[in-house]
């Protein structure tokens, strides 16, 4: 297991489950978020529940001078990150029609833009050392024509295939997990209220599980990480049925 990892989106949701989950596997934590009063906060929690250390580094991803303080901790030979975990993320709208533009380009910035700007980052320390691990946030929405949120994480599927692909052997694999609707704030701060997503309860997943699942998968060097039976098979149907099907079924929640 790393020795140190990086999180962004750490604040709340998948980001501070996994900040959680690798504390009690001992691994040193850097959490990044816009938000520093609740990574303060996570960071005491967890310090006072595990012996590693917790470093706080505040920024705002889609901003590039904020983003470049998170590349050059990522590019710090001395302090070397032996994971990163891309999870800084945020939602839309479906009806990509009525959204403003600039919230679909900051949306492209930090689902595609952003975490490919950090695996570079983190490659070069990594290829190095021969060592380590890069765990891409993405969706089961990424398999499912889904607005331009399927098309950003359709993206960092097909990326990190490439890329564990091109690196496991030299030593950093990169996987993209991909969970279904899971229980987090993810929907609340899209404004939505408890239940009002029109999803059936057995769609939902609990993000305890979706993390210790994906970083099984992690550990094993898998490409692609799909937490759960169910949406295993869901996956796989996307595959076999017609495309207009599939295209119905991604307007299905929000």
């Amino acid at each position: 297991m790393a020795k140190t990892a990086l999180i962004t989106g750490a604040s709340s949701g998948l980001g501070a489950e996994y900040a959680r989950q690798l504390a009690a596997r001992h691994v040193d934590l850097v959490l990044v978020a816009r938000d520093k009063t609740a990574l303060t906060a996570l960071a005491g929690e967890i310090s006072s529940r595990s012996r590693v250390e917790v470093e706080v580094l505040a920024a705002d991803l889609v901003v590039p001078r904020q983003l470049e303080k998170v590349v050059r901790r990522l590019e710090d030979v001395e302090r070397p990150i032996d994971m990163l975990v891309n999870n800084a993320g945020f939602g839309l709208d479906l009806k990509f029609e009525r959204n403003d533009i600039d919230d679909e380009v900051r949306h492209l910035q930090l689902l595609v833009e952003v975490p490919m700007r950090l695996t570079h980052a983190a490659l070069g320390p990594m290829l190095q050392r021969r060592s380590g691990r890069i765990v891409n946030v993405a969706s089961v929405a990424g398999f499912i024509p889904r607005s331009t949120y399927g098309a950003n994480k359709g993206w960092l599927i097909s990326f990190s295939r490439w890329a564990n692909g091109r690196y496991s052997q030299r030593g950093v694999t990169v996987t993209a997990v991909c969970p279904g609707f899971t229980h987090t704030n993810f929907h609340e701060r899209m404004g939505l209220a408890p239940g009002a997503e029109g999803v059936p309860g057995w769609m939902w997943l609990d993000a305890r599980d979706v993390v210790a699942e994906s970083l099984r998968d992690v550990a094993r060097g898998k490409a692609v990480s799909v937490p759960s039976l169910r949406y295993k098979a869901i996956v796989a149907l996307t595959r076999v049925l017609p495309a207009d099907l599939v295209a119905r079924a991604g307007e299905r929640g929000r």
